[in-house]
């Protein structure tokens, strides 16, 4: 495993101290902060701040107020973003042909939603005074490795169409990604993100839950050498994580694919 944690707190060290660099350029009065030219913190940092704040002699500003957003609704009007409950509604519809058979990242039941978008409206609804609002759905289903997408008709409830795809790979959703990193953790090939980990906090890694996850589809096409257990990706389910410690450093983990689909951890060669 390559481990670049020094890597990582060298360069948050320096982009600490080139703020800190800056502030003490910018900021108003720091040069005369240790009682020497300029005068603690009266004279010339004073003036600057009263002149870069609130004019002397000028009326006392109101403090801010904060609104509460307004409600929601159930459902949206016109191009306006997908309710909650309009999300909901879709991805029910939309699920519910394969909610039996389907399995999604984990093997468990139903298909692994992805995505769910405010579809653009259709050429029949010109001129309508009030179209219907429609929503796109995706989703992914391990029991066949097939991409299947969705139009749901919000104001009827009907899925007016729906097709799946072999061999088409989107972005992978998070759940997707905390359940790679759940294989890793169980593989053998997981230990030096743990001992990376360990390094960084004392703590032992037993699960995703401590990490902030992004990743990508690997993609056989752009590697010079494609291991063997990778052959099936593209068909299959296969993802990169790129891993990081929430509020803390980034962890490589970039040199590991997972297999979703046949639930196995590769080390990828160096290019």
């Amino acid at each position: 495993m390559r481990r670049h944690l020094g890597k990582v707190v060298a360069g948050t060290a320096i982009a600490v101290t080139g703020t800190a660099a800056m502030i003490g350029i910018t900021l108003p009065g720091t040069a005369g902060a240790d009682g020497g030219p300029g005068g603690g913190t009266g004279g010339a940092a004073a003036s600057q701040s009263t002149g870069q704040g609130q004019a002397a002699g000028a009326p006392a500003l109101e403090p801010g107020v904060v609104a509460a957003a307004a409600d929601e609704g159930e459902k949206g009007i016109g191009r306006d973003p997908l309710t909650d409950d309009e999300l909901k509604r879709a991805e029910q519809l939309a699920t519910a042909p394969a909610a039996r058979d389907g399995r999604n990242a984990g093997g468990g039941r139903g298909p692994q939603h992805l995505t769910t978008d405010l579809a653009e409206p259709e050429p029949s609804d010109a001129g309508l005074a009030a179209p219907p609002r429609r929503a796109v759905v995706s989703y992914y289903d391990y029991r066949n490795d097939r991409l299947v997408t969705s139009t749901v008709n919000l104001t009827t409830g009907k899925v007016e169409r729906s097709g799946a795809q072999q061999g088409v790979q989107p972005s992978p959703h998070r759940e997707e990604l905390r359940e790679a990193v759940g294989l890793i953790l169980a593989s053998r090939l997981g230990s030096g993100l743990k001992a990376d980990y360990k390094d960084a906090t004392g703590s032992a890694l037993t699960s995703s839950e401590p990490l902030t996850l992004s990743g990508f589809v690997y993609r056989k096409d752009r590697e010079a050498r494609i291991p063997e257990q990778l052959a099936d990706c593209g068909v299959h389910r296969c993802v990169r994580v790129i891993t990081k410690i929430t509020n803390g450093p980034w962890i490589d983990t970039r040199d590991l694919a997972v297999d979703l689909s046949a639930r196995t951890v590769v080390r990828t060669p160096a290019a």
